[in-house]
């Protein structure tokens, strides 16, 4: 019954699959935030890395974030579809305060027409070099932007877990 009320409730996506990797991809960037700000209030300790992503919990959850909206504005560009007008992430020190906001206005941007106009036969060829240089196809780069924030939660979760010890 909540499968179809959900169904009801979202705008028509001619592809089943990147409705789902959208609705996916919000549930799962809203945990990270929960336990990013969990992560906070502990507060954890990163562990020491060159990688700046890495420097603070600040800048950690500003790589998340950032990349959520990156992703949708790589899938437009590369399927020459509108830009998506997703804005730049605060910086590692206001995005604390602003993570909520922000993360509202990349989710509104997920929602938004360019993805529902995605067909199954865009998916899965032809591939496309992202800006790190790997190859992924739509539907592959929607799995990582699914995927991104479940691996940082994870990450976030063991260090939460590890200083309670």
């Amino acid at each position: 019954m909540g499968y179809l009320l959900l169904m009801s409730s979202n705008p028509p996506y001619r592809s089943r699959a990147v409705r789902a990797m959208v609705l996916l991809h919000e549930e799962h960037l809203r945990r990270f935030v929960q336990t990013w700000r969990v992560a906070m209030a502990v507060p954890v300790s990163l562990p020491p890395t060159t990688d700046p992503n890495y420097a603070s919990l600040g800048a950690l959850g500003r790589h998340v974030l950032s990349a959520a909206g990156g992703y949708l504005v790589w899938m437009c560009e590369v399927l020459r579809l509108a830009d998506p007008g997703v804005r730049p992430a605060p910086d590692a020190i206001a995005i604390v305060p602003d993570a909520g906001d922000y993360l509202e206005h990349v989710l509104e941007r997920w929602r938004a027409e360019a993805l529902r106009e995605i067909s199954d036969e865009h998916l899965e060829t032809p591939e496309y070099p992202s800006r790190w240089r790997t190859r992924y196809s739509i539907d592959s780069m929607l799995e990582h932007a699914v995927m991104h924030p479940i691996r940082h939660a994870f990450q976030l979760d063991e260090l939460i877990r590890h200083h309670a010890t």
